[in-house]
């Protein structure tokens, strides 16, 4: 598919096979605000697509022959660092989940996702925010609580409201990093802990500068590490 006139974020599909990379090409012309510039059958030619068209975000399916989803992600991002990539797959174990958050991937959806929320997934990807499905979610935080359960029990006895945070956080930008490990958005955070949501995007905001954080997942990780989040 070549690239055409027009504005939005532009999205590039790879999937192998032809029924659902021409089904997804077709649901996304339904999207306002997104527009599909290219699709490819294999993760080769997915990064050479990438090259050629420049897209905004790119659905990347994990299964292809030639190169697999995880090995293009990483790719695409060592060689084209403002291009996103969300996996949309049918596969959600955690080997397949790790792998693909490893290579760079900045969402993770499986493919009974609707129109709605694989198009909430591209808008946050293009602006810089990671997504996850609910099932992915649960997974991922089971997968890294497990990694991490033995390291961060001692730090878990510890952190208490009265013990200083790591990396010069505040007690509540501590609390917030600690919800978002187990799995809760910004308006469940805001309900948990009866704050606005503007005031949860601030204390994310300020948390991530002081860890160093790129997104939702690394925030996952720097809490188990720092046993600010638990199973």
């Amino acid at each position: 598919m070549s690239d055409e006139p027009g504005t939005g974020i532009r999205v590039l599909v790879a999937d192998d096979q032809q029924v659902m990379r021409e089904g997804l090409v077709a649901l996304l012309g339904l999207v306002d605000g997104v527009r599909v510039v290219g699709s490819a059958g294999d993760g080769e030619e997915a990064v050479r697509a990438v090259g050629e068209l420049s897209p905004d975000v790119v659905l990347m399916d994990l299964r292809m022959p030639v190169l697999d989803g995880a090995g293009a992600t990483a790719r695409i991002i060592a060689e084209h660092p403002g291009t996103a990539v969300i996996v949309l797959t049918t596969y959600a174990d955690d080997e397949s989940i790790l792998g693909a958050l490893r290579a760079g991937a900045r969402g993770y959806l499986t493919k009974d996702a609707g129109r709605a929320e694989i198009a909430a997934a591209i808008s946050a990807a293009a602006a810089g925010q990671s997504t996850f499905d609910a099932t992915v979610s649960q997974r991922l935080v089971a997968a890294l609580s497990d990694a991490t359960a033995a390291q961060s029990r001692p730090a878990r006895e510890t952190a208490t409201a009265a013990t200083p945070k790591p990396d010069g956080l505040t007690a509540r930008e501590a609390e917030v990093l600690g919800l978002i490990g187990q799995g809760l958005n910004n308006a469940e955070i805001a309900g948990s802990l009866y704050i606005s949501e503007t005031t949860v995007k601030t204390h994310i905001n300020n948390a991530f500068a002081k860890i160093g954080a790129r997104n939702r997942a690394d925030a996952v990780r720097y809490a188990y590490r720092h046993g600010l989040a638990h199973p």
